[in-house]
């Protein structure tokens, strides 16, 4: 009697990058946690990443619109710089469904 080979693959002990973690939407922000991380950037000193962290926040964008700015896209405001709107973007903050 030979034995043949099955012709069902092994299972493979691959585990999936995301196994165990929440997927989906993940929740907002609450404003303590704004706040610390505000904190820490200044206290790090690092004034490029806060920057673009207050703007992503005063202006409700989302990472890869934000990443997408260039200076001369912002105005210059009172405290913080607003987005100026582009002829190429829609203004911050108004979604493609009116």
């Amino acid at each position: 009697m030979t034995i043949t080979p099955s012709t069902i693959p092994a299972l493979s002990k691959h585990v999936p990058w995301n196994k165990g973690k929440i997927v989906g939407a993940k929740p907002p922000l609450r404003p303590k946690h704004v706040w610390s991380i505000r904190t820490k950037l200044q206290v790090e000193g690092r004034m490029r990443d806060l920057a673009l962290f207050n703007v992503a926040i005063d202006s409700k964008l989302r990472g890869c619109d934000v990443v997408a700015l260039k200076v001369d896209d912002l105005a210059p405001g009172d405290i913080r710089p607003t987005v100026r709107p582009s002829d190429r973007r829609r203004p911050a903050g108004q979604s493609n469904l009116n």
